[in-house]
């Protein structure tokens, strides 16, 4: 669960950033700030930049969530069993 908060936080930090880089941007080119505009052009390029910047924090994140379903598996199988030797 750890790395999945730590995931999470990563990508949420890298997109406030985004916005407010954006944000800046467009304050200095425009007359009027559109906040849909902002979101949207953040969300992309932050999208890409996690692609490439949230490798590592990604695989852990699915490592653990392989591990979870592998035990959960493990489990159903050993279920399975008991109720055919029953």
């Amino acid at each position: 669960m750890k790395e999945f908060w730590t995931y999470t936080g990563l990508r949420i930090v890298l997109f406030v950033g985004t916005a407010a880089v954006v944000w800046g941007v467009y304050a200095l080119v425009a007359d009027t700030i559109n906040l849909l505009v902002v979101a949207l052009v953040a969300a992309v390029i932050s999208s890409v930049l996690s692609w490439k910047l949230l490798v590592e924090p990604r695989n852990r994140f699915a490592a653990s969530v392989e591990a979870r379903a592998a035990r959960a598996s493990a489990r159903f199988e050993e279920m399975k069993a008991r109720e055919d030797t029953d």
